[in-house]
């Protein structure tokens, strides 16, 4: 082999360690290993980390994890969607207006409200690639026009902006519990008798667990981190959303539908936000004018610290479930921790600006990038 082609930089072999460095994830695994460290130091024995401990972090988690997913996909195909917020708090309306209001059957409700939230998330990505208008401007648009129409409808027609009596409405359907339920209860109340996990001692729930199954949410969160994962890593599609946010014009020059991929992209991010709302207003038993607010960016902090470039073309949906893992531990880690709660806001802040400054710099030490 002559000189020339061994300094080719496209047949140079890559160490193991280069390897693991550029990888997307590197960002988020060293936060969650931070986070972690910290906590089992500081609030081991507050019960962080008891039965009914995780179960509360873990389940804060999944909530950020659903709308992470989305994000990161839709990042990575090189746009954002700032609408997820009020996406989430319209879906949410839009559920309690059909089942409550219209009196429909709580599977209708939702499977509508699916279709509408979805119809929004097509609009966004039409007008995207239609236009050519940066997608921050449209979906910023989309984000007033969704908390306006969710203050609206329901003061229009109820007088109020918070209706509730959902979960009294969702008894005995069959589609409310798969996004309100909850799976494995007759595991946890064996790990109860077996002394394993806590039991209450008192009153009417005398003999059971604290933890008495999984909620949905969890599962939720869980499956669309391994569908996203499976898509993005090992399909043809997830090479097409790769090409959409790196060079989207060479992209199509090679025969990849960006345009497609993009307005799919859109619609999932709607689908995480509907399927986070829905499993909210189950939670709740109501739905509130105000939820979702400021969603939006945490999902887009999530996928940042996981690794995702804000460019487009380079990120990982482990990596944004991990960013998603931090914050929940994080957000009740200060509650264990006895610090004051608002102080995570400023912890979102700090993550967010060594996540990108720390991505920036290992991407440029490995790629010699200037």
């Amino acid at each position: 082999m002559t000189d020339a082609l061994k300094n080719d930089e496209r047949i140079k072999e890559m160490s193991q360690l280069r390897r693991s460095l550029i990888r997307p994830e590197l960002g988020g695994i060293v936060g969650t290993v931070a986070v972690f460290t910290f906590f089992l130091l500081f609030a081991f024995d507050s019960g962080m980390f008891n039965a009914q401990g995780v179960l509360n972090w873990s389940v804060v988690s999944a909530q950020f994890m659903i709308i992470a997913v989305g994000a990161c996909l839709l990042m990575i195909a090189g746009e954002f969607d700032l609408s997820v917020g009020s996406m989430i708090g319209f879906a949410g309306m839009m559920i309690a207006i059909f089942s409550i209001t219209l009196g429909w059957p709580m599977w209708i409700a939702i499977l509508i409200t699916f279709v509408i939230c979805i119809g929004f998330g097509a609009l966004n990505g039409f007008i995207v690639v239609r236009t050519g208008l940066p997608s921050f401007i449209v979906t910023l648009a989309t984000l007033f026009i969704l908390r306006g129409f969710t203050i609206f409808i329901p003061q229009t027609l109820e007088r109020k902006t918070i209706i509730g009596g959902i979960r009294e409405a969702a008894e005995g359907d069959w589609l409310a519990p798969i996004f309100g339920g909850k799976i494995l209860g007759g595991a946890f109340q064996w790990l109860g008798d077996a002394g394993i996990i806590g039991v209450f001692t008192r009153g009417n729930l005398k003999g059971q667990p604290i933890v008495n199954g999984i909620p949905m949410l969890i599962v939720w969160a869980l499956l669309l981190v391994i569908v996203g994962h499976i898509v993005l890593t090992r399909t043809r599609f997830g090479n097409w959303i790769f090409a959409a946010g790196g060079d989207a014009q060479a992209a199509r020059y090679a025969g990849v539908p960006v345009d497609r991929v993009k307005i799919i992209m859109f619609m999932f991010t709607a689908f995480c936000a509907t399927v986070f709302a829905v499993c909210q207003v189950m939670e709740f038993g109501s739905a509130g004018a105000d939820r979702g607010l400021l969603k939006e960016f945490e999902a887009i902090i999530a996928v940042v610290i996981g690794g995702a470039l804000l460019t487009g073309g380079y990120g990982s949906v482990i990596g944004a479930a991990l960013g998603a893992l931090i914050f929940g531990v994080v957000q009740q880690g200060l509650f264990f921790a006895n610090v004051e709660s608002s102080l995570f806001r400023v912890f979102l802040g700090v993550i967010l600006l060594l996540a990108v400054i720390l991505n920036t710099y290992i991407r440029r030490l490995i790629t010699g990038e200037r």
